[in-house]
């Protein structure tokens, strides 16, 4: 897993790569949508939340077995399945088909590949081998594609190609400062918050600690938080560790939704932990934040001595679903 974090550069421009050798053509559409599950969806949550407010047409993730209802015909959807078995993604490619959509397929292989030769729709191919977790470089960067093919935002390959390389002088300082997280979280359990750009990185944080350290942890977003989970923190007793994902870019109102947030919960945690994201562009930032989470996840399974590349509960899971 640590080998995957460190070629998250080279991952990156690989994809874009491999969405050049794809040759797959502009599909103007009313809407996307980017559907997947786990570790192949989190892509779309990161790419939507670096366009930002570039992003001219609704583009939506779709984790489940179905498009929204209100899905408009011609509407560009990308199914993204490392494994291209994952029962779900099938399902909305199926749906897919019966909106007419425009269709767009991110695989290894497997049943996803098969019916999407069959029916003569482009594949990004993606290199096999890796935990689906750990492609979530390649994620991104189809899900930025999606985007720029369905003229939903621009295209932004210089500045993936530019965090690539930004991410690749960053490492060491972020292996440092997540082992420096890593020991001010202990045993208790992670409560990740994060607003606007950090919300999905909260949450990819967040999955990946529970897939690596297989220790619960949670994620949060301000300022709906402050609505809610903020009360539920009075019965904490010390059992969880707090962190806030700031950005430069966030409303001044949640700046201080989040100094206020920490303080209210404070006495009730275990420690709360301030970070920045780091780089110049809301890309840069996304990806260097997901490296540093990643990171983290890998300094907690040390800590605790255990393998963060088997996921048994997981696997058993899928074998009673009946699923590869």
């Amino acid at each position: 897993m640590l080998d995957a974090v460190r070629a998250l550069p080279d991952h990156l421009r690989d994809a874009l790569w491999r969405i050049e050798t794809a040759r797959a053509g502009e599909m103007e559409a009313p809407a996307a949508f980017f559907c997947g599950m786990g570790g192949s969806a989190i892509g779309g949550d990161l790419a939507i939340a670096a366009l930002s407010d570039r992003l001219t047409k609704p583009m939506l993730v779709a984790r489940g077995y179905e498009l929204p209802a209100w899905s408009p015909a011609g509407s560009a959807v990308l199914c993204s399945s490392y494994s291209g078995n994952t029962e779900e993604t099938l399902a909305c490619y199926a749906a897919a088909e019966a909106l007419g959509a425009q269709r767009l397929v991110a695989t290894t292989g497997g049943e996803l590949a098969e019916a999407a030769r069959a029916d003569g729709v482009p594949i990004i191919g993606l290199p096999a081998g890796l935990q689906p977790r750990a492609a979530v470089g390649y994620m991104f960067c189809v899900a930025a594609e999606l985007a720029a093919l369905s003229l939903a935002g621009p295209r932004i390959h210089t500045e993936i190609d530019a965090a690539a390389s930004a991410l690749g002088k960053a490492f060491e300082a972020a292996e440092a400062k997540a082992r420096e997280v890593a020991g001010q979280i202990g045993d208790a359990i992670p409560v990740i918050h994060g607003s606007d750009l950090t919300a999905p990185v909260a949450y990819r944080w967040k999955c990946q600690i529970n897939e690596n350290a297989k220790t619960p942890a949670y994620s949060a977003t301000l300022p709906e938080a402050d609505h809610n989970e903020i009360e539920g923190w009075s019965g904490a007793d010390g059992r969880f560790a707090a962190i806030f994902l700031g950005d430069r870019d966030q409303h001044p109102r949640e700046r201080k939704r989040f100094e206020l947030t920490a303080k209210a919960i404070e006495p009730y945690t275990r420690s709360v932990i301030n970070l920045e994201t780091q780089g110049e562009t809301r890309t840069e930032r996304v990806l260097q934040s997901v490296m540093l989470g990643d990171l983290l996840a890998i300094e907690l399974a040390n800590a605790r001595e255990i393998d963060p590349l088997a996921v048994d509960v997981l696997e058993g899971f899928k074998k009673e679903m009946g699923r590869p």
